[in-house]
């Protein structure tokens, strides 16, 4: 007969104090906007008009980006909860040649600027000189690798770096923030440690000086803070990263637990984070925990695919990622990348590869990451699994980000433990919220059997849940303590359900939260009076436990507290948390619920469904009238939401493959380069490459968003041509490659030829199982199982 688990209580001391932010510390610059509005930072954390702020960053490089699909890219990137968009500027790609600029087009950084602007996203500058972005020469251009020492006080490259930088702040000029534009700050270098002559902390306080003196006058100024960093205290603020994988290491097996996985309580530095010189000695960042606020500006969105290690990430690869940040200190939440993209050619490819001295090998075009947004702007898997964290920050990223982190009595002894329970709490007086993971990319944590909290806080401990439960393995959340409910003064004692949002509507204000798969909800709430119809609760006293209640767009509770006033509270489950977006429109927040792409218009909102289509969206609160450009059917109700279908008239084309050449013996991949590891093939190995036609039919006249070309294969490297010209290339990771037709359609009258490098058994290169099992067990593939062509669909909806 199986024993009954014994009962374990993980307990937290929150009752210290929460230190005082120390002021006058940074010298940061211009805060004020022309509309007075403010931006400053203090030892703990960012202000917005004198308020705390946590808001969320996210990388996108506008030279990766035709400059046609900006505008729809970032109300997409906002849409998800994004507050700031971050982009590097790249030398080379505005001063190819030397003296010779180019701020055109897809490298109209004004442009893009005001476009960010246009749609409520504030804008992070990463200046460089040298920025990496795995691209060629880490962004420094051929003539200036060539001719002079870079990453240092060399005066001629200073000069080069200033006249740069005076070309850059012009296209910038009357877009900072003390002007009532959207660039709030700006990055210095980035991944810096070198250390001699010229270089140091000295070279970045060189560059600041340059930044501030070309007029680069902005709230705050950031350097990276990893891998022994070095940099001027008080001049900048560091900012920090992890990623869930090390695709530029240079094992061929899987790596140990990562410390990205695992709750900081003293160092805010995160292992190995790729960069490319090697610091001798501890770097500066730590030395200024207490002067500086804990932000973050690379914690992977996704991963690089390169050449040697090429990893795939699973959406909780990336989600676990948040609490384990937000309970561990961080004040700004910064992802790279949140869209991906790819390297333009010009005079040369940009690609970062050994053949020139780079540490890692990359594709020459695809900059895709693996990103929540991806090359072409498809919304990859992550976005839904993280997006509930970013609803969570615009609501209660104010109250967060004062709050201070408390260790456990009980915490891992490294990473590699993996049957300790991994929690912290954040809390300022009562009030709290408990961060908790137990995913681990590709290791499985152990199931936490009759568990209960208690975190002693200053009127007395809280302990929940009131029944002991079982947290199953690769779970993470967020649950509250002791937190506000709309307007009232009834509060959320503790829930065993994570915070999402909330809304207002015409029935009254309503909090949002969702349950966790595997745990019961449950709840208990200080008010007058609480309805909840399907549960069960218990009352002591003003507190009512509610337990036994289903999620969903039903589990309504009512609360009433001492004044009569009212607060709903909803409890969905995580699916339908994972698919709700809260945008305005026509002047209303709504929180939509679809799989749908979503990004707001001026008049409504549009949708695009990848493969499908039919529609499907459900609102509240609902619009009094809802048309769209497809004819639009109301489907009733779903719980409290009102939902919406349509279908779009179904739009096929059938790619014809031919067999152009078959494959060679691919040679034995070297090893070399920097890393001593497996490097990219040299062009003339793509000789023994197999090759297809493929014929793609023109989209015609019909009204779709866009279509797909869907390519199934196995091998080393894809390359996909139209005539000579390269148009995308990727390196086999087990994944289906998908390339998106609308920005080619007008190269769709001829052929294009799809080559595919054999990848060898014995090659010393890092896949994973699932990408292993696809190469199978030849001495060498090189296959391509089949090409098709998915239509994506658009539609607009208007109120």
């Amino acid at each position: 007969m199986a024993q009954p688990a014994i009962a374990q209580t993980l307990r937290v001391d929150a009752r210290g104090d929460v230190p005082v932010p120390e002021q006058g510390y940074l010298k940061l610059g211009a805060a004020r906007a022309s509309n007075g509005s403010i931006i400053g930072a203090n030892s703990r954390y960012l202000t917005l008009d004198g308020q705390p702020w946590l808001p969320v960053m996210g990388e996108f490089h506008y030279v990766r980006t035709p400059m046609a699909e900006w505008d729809a890219e970032l109300a997409k990137i906002k849409a998800s909860g994004i507050d700031i968009v971050a982009t590097y500027l790249m030398w080379n790609y505005h001063e190819e040649v030397e003296g010779r600029f180019d701020w055109s087009g897809d490298r109209n950084l004004r442009a893009f600027v005001e476009a960010a602007g246009r749609h409520g996203l504030k804008v992070f500058l990463r200046l460089g000189p040298w920025v990496h972005a795995e691209v060629r020469y880490g962004g420094i251009p051929d003539w200036a690798v060539r001719s002079m020492p870079t990453r240092g006080d060399d005066p001629v490259y200073l000069r080069h770096v200033e006249r740069f930088w005076h070309e850059a702040q012009k296209q910038v000029q009357g877009l900072l923030w003390r002007d009532g534009g959207p660039v709030i700050g700006v990055q210095i270098e980035n991944e810096y440690n070198l250390r001699g002559p010229g270089q140091g902390a000295s070279h970045i306080a060189t560059l600041k000086a340059l930044a501030v003196q070309l007029g680069f006058d902005v709230p705050l100024y950031t350097v990276t803070g990893w891998d022994a960093t070095v940099y001027p205290h008080r001049e900048v603020m560091p900012v920090f990263g992890g990623y869930p994988d090390e695709p530029w290491g240079k094992s061929t097996g899987k790596l140990p637990p990562k410390e990205t996985y695992a709750f900081r309580f003293g160092s805010r530095v995160s292992g190995d984070l790729g960069a490319q010189t090697r610091g001798g000695r501890t770097g500066d960042a730590d030395g200024d925990i207490a002067h500086t606020p804990f932000l973050g500006a690379e914690y992977g969105g996704g991963i690089p695919t390169m050449y040697r290690r090429r990893p795939v990430m699973q959406p909780d690869d990336i989600a676990a990622m948040l609490p384990v940040q937000l309970g561990s200190g961080v004040n700004l939440y910064g992802y790279y990348m949140y869209h991906g993209g790819r390297n333009a050619i010009g005079r040369t490819t940009l690609q970062e590869q050994t053949a020139i001295g780079g540490y890692n090998d990359l594709p020459i075009i695809d900059y895709d990451f693996q990103a929540p947004f991806g090359q072409y702007g498809m919304a990859n898997a992550v976005l839904p699994a993280i997006r509930p964290f970013h609803l969570f920050l615009q609501e209660w990223g104010t109250k967060l980000a004062p709050m201070a982190v408390r260790r456990p009595d009980r915490v891992p002894t490294g990473p590699d433990d993996l049957t300790t329970p991994r929690f912290s709490v954040r809390s300022d007086g009562d009030r709290a919220f408990l961060f908790y993971n137990s995913h681990i990319r590709q290791y499985p944590a152990a199931m936490q059997r009759s568990v209960r909290f208690v975190v002693d806080l200053p009127s007395g401990p809280v302990t929940f849940p009131a029944t002991p439960i079982d947290i199953p393995a690769d779970r993470y959340f967020i649950w509250p303590i002791d937190m506000a409910l709309g307007a009232t003064d009834a509060r959320l004692a503790w829930a065993t359900a994570q915070p999402l949002t909330t809304i207002a509507t015409p029935a009254g204000h309503v909090t949002v939260l969702h349950a966790v798969p595997g745990i019961p909800v449950s709840l208990a709430v200080r008010a007058a009076a609480v309805r909840a119809r399907g549960a069960r609760i218990d009352r002591a006293g003003d507190v009512f436990t509610v337990e036994e209640l289903k999620p969903g767009t039903n589990a309504m509770i009512d609360i009433i507290d001492t004044r009569g006033r009212r607060e709903r509270v909803l409890i969905l489950t995580q699916e339908q948390a994972r698919r709700i977006s809260k945008v305005t429109v026509a002047g209303t927040d709504r929180l939509v619920m679809t799989e749908d792409e979503i990004a707001p218009t001026p008049n409504g909102m549009h949708l695009v469904s990848r493969g499908d289509p039919r529609f499907t969206f459900a609102m509240l609160p609902a619009a009094t009238v809802v048309k769209g450009t497809l004819p639009l059917r109301a489907a009733g109700q779903d719980g409290v939401f009102t939902r919406y279908t349509t279908t779009a008239p179904t739009r096929t084309y059938r790619v014809t493959m031919k067999p152009l050449r078959p494959a060679g013996v691919a040679s034995p991949v070297q090893i070399g380069g920097p890393a001593k590891a497996a490097v990219e093939p040299y062009p003339e190995s793509f000789t023994t490459a197999a090759a297809w036609t493929l014929t793609v039919p023109p989209a015609g006249p019909a009204a779709i968003e866009d279509r797909r070309l869907v390519i199934r294969w196995a091998g080393d490297i894809g390359r996909l041509f139209v005539g000579t010209d390269l148009i995308d290339d990727r390196y086999f990771d087990g994944r289906s490659w998908q390339v998106n037709l609308r920005r080619f359609d007008g190269r769709l009258g001829q052929p294009l030829t799809l080559s595919i490098l054999p990848l060898r058994k014995d090659a010393p290169i890092y896949l994973d199982e699932a990408a292993i099992a696809r190469r199978g067990d030849a001495d060498q593939v090189a296959s391509l199982d089949s090409v098709q062509v998915e239509t994506d669909y658009g539609l607009d909806v208007s109120f």
